[in-house]
């Protein structure tokens, strides 16, 4: 297996041609994000995700995450990892200054954890919890417990996990169980079981902050009645330091098929009744303050489905190049088709989740309402697309990563199947694929009576008119149009029919919007190449990925009409 280089050169691109990181930078607050800055964030993480993350990943996946007595024990170096990654500030790349965090674009943070998820995904799932949870408490705790807080998980000294899942409500949260009873001095005594709670237990940090969903004794039936409450793993002493145990314990690890050294723990809390936890915002406003914390998870697992494929690309172009079969395999047309679907996938998954957090960090800055609202929208429409479609083209890409090692991809020990191991979890938890693509087709599209996909298509349509390749073009206007028919039919569908067409039509928006920003990284590095800047090479590769992609996955995307046309009756006979 090839050692992991962090594609610092391909992630600056992304970064420049479809984030806008120099517009960014004009934004209040982000006057530091400077391009030549970005460069040197993205080679200083990669250099701790080569170094110290990459070489634990099969450590990890052989000996794996090791529960007993209440405890979860992690393969050795791990700890040490955990310190350095806290230590450099990595966790409050785009946090609040107010609290210790450094202040800049969200993109530029996704770009980092990338490298540190292509070196290590089980280990990475740590410390993306824990961002997660720092933007549910910046946009939803009170001052006083953000004062208290927020510099720990900021730091890295303290991290978050998402106590949402119970053995009987998963994707329907409104059933879940788990109570909360005032305790009279503003504080609640928690009382259920919570599953499938990645990281919620381990000994790499200080103290463990679990944000957990209940229902207060008075709360309605249903999700509306659902609290959002603060449960740490140590209660804080008077000088806010950890202190006694509180009643919150892991009961049991899982044994999964990929991502064996993330702790996927069985949540107790209450068992004796004094497990405290004190109330994030309002009573039954749990549901929103979580999707603040799930949304912005959302973004960074599809940033896993960038960052598995990534691995996978380069393990399955370091074989190809080394294996010889009548010549270096690299050489036969059908491996290097393998090879080109895998680098545009990839690089078409990069750019949407790219876009996708550069519209989060508008909808924050902007100074203008309007602009604010614009980018809200296609930060919202966006994100169902970076988790839903990012993941699938994870898993084919790893999928391919195997083909094309042949016979010793199926072997474990040649690595590469540990990257479609680990990759096949991505399309499930965050809100499965399924629920990612009715969120598109029943909510996001028909939003302010489907302005945010209105507004997609134009800024499509203008970016598109503008392009000097008049073969490129023509190929997103025609796409352009499919997915006006393919928005029309959704439209039109009973809800039968929309829960039957939804996943087609999201593969189907997946491949314009990814097709779409590949063309104009295309156009950017025409540009680039007339004017004589940057590596010819490199740009004529880009160019190549492009052309590879609207020739021959886009077309595959836009097949999915067929889908989405077709009658609701064609799935009633199951």
């Amino acid at each position: 297996m090839a050692d992991y280089r962090a594609p610092t050169e391909e992630q600056m691109f992304v970064l420049e041609t479809v984030a806008d990181l120099t517009e960014l930078a004009g934004l209040p607050g982000f006057e530091d994000a400077t391009p030549a800055l970005a460069a040197q964030i993205l080679a200083e993480s990669a250099r701790l995700a080569q170094e110290a993350f990459a070489p634990l990943n099969a450590i990890g996946d052989r000996e794996g995450a090791r529960f007993s007595d209440g405890a979860v024990t992690l393969p050795d170096g791990f700890a040490q990892a955990y310190r350095d990654y806290s230590a450099a500030g990595w966790n409050g790349l785009s946090a609040d200054p107010a609290h210790g965090g450094q202040g800049l674009p969200f993109v530029l943070s996704v770009a980092v954890q990338e490298q540190f998820t292509a070196a290590n995904m089980a280990f990475s799932l740590c410390p993306m919890l824990t961002l997660s949870a720092v933007e549910a408490l910046q946009a939803h705790g009170d001052e006083a417990m953000k004062a208290l807080y927020l510099p720990k998980l900021i730091s890295g000294e303290w991290t978050g996990t998402m106590l949402l899942t119970e053995p009987q409500a998963g994707s329907d949260v409104g059933a879940l169980r788990t109570s909360a009873t005032p305790a009279g001095d503003g504080s609640y005594r928690i009382r259920g079981q919570k599953i499938f709670i990645t990281w919620g237990e381990h000994e790499l940090a200080d103290n463990i902050l679990h944000f957990v969903l209940a229902r207060l004794p008075d709360a309605p039936a249903g999700s509306k009645g659902i609290s959002l409450f603060l449960v740490p793993k140590y209660l804080l002493d008077a000088q806010g330091r950890p202190g006694a145990r509180n009643d919150v314990r892991a009961i049991a690890i899982e044994h999964k098929m990929g991502i064996h050294a993330s702790p996927t723990c069985t949540m107790q809390l209450g068992e004796s009744g004094d497990c405290v936890g004190w109330l994030i915002g309002a009573p039954h406003g749990g549901l929103a303050a979580m999707f603040t914390m799930m949304n912005h998870a959302r973004i960074n697992v599809g940033n896993q489905g960038v960052a598995i494929a990534e691995r996978a690309w380069q393990d399955a172009r370091a074989y190809a190049q080394e294996r010889v079969q009548f010549g270096p395999i690299i050489g036969h047309a059908d491996v290097r088709r393998m090879l080109m679907t895998m680098h545009s996938l990839t690089q078409a998954a990069r750019a949407i989740v790219y876009a996708n957090a550069a519209a989060v960090d508008r909808a924050h800055k902007e100074s203008d309402p309007e602009r604010r609202a614009y980018w809200k929208r296609r930060a919202d429409l966006l994100t169902p697309i970076s988790k839903a479609w990012a993941t699938d083209a994870g898993i084919e890409v790893t999928s391919l990563a195997i083909q094309v090692h042949g016979g010793a991809g199926f072997i474990e020990e040649t690595g590469v199947a540990r990257h479609y191991r680990d990759a096949r979890i991505a399309a499930i938890y965050e809100g499965t694929n399924g629920i990612q693509a009715m969120d598109l087709a029943g909510r996001k599209l028909r939003l302010d009576n489907g302005t945010a996909m209105g507004e997609l298509e134009g800024a499509i349509a203008r970016d598109v008119a503008c392009w000097r390749d008049g073969g490129a073009r023509a190929k997103l206007e025609a796409a352009l149009a499919m997915l006006g028919r393919a928005r029309a039919a959704m439209l039109a569908h009973d809800p039968t029919g929309l829960g039957a067409a939804a996943s087609p039509f999201l593969a189907l928006c997946g491949g314009v919007v990814g097709g779409w920003l590949l063309g104009r990284q295309a156009e950017q590095a025409a540009a680039r190449l007339e004017r004589g800047e940057g590596d010819p090479a490199f740009l004529r590769a880009r160019q190549a990925s492009a052309d590879f992609f609207l020739t021959q996955r886009l077309p595959l995307a836009l097949a999915q009409i067929a889908a989405i046309e077709a009658a609701a009756e064609q799935i009633a006979c199951i």
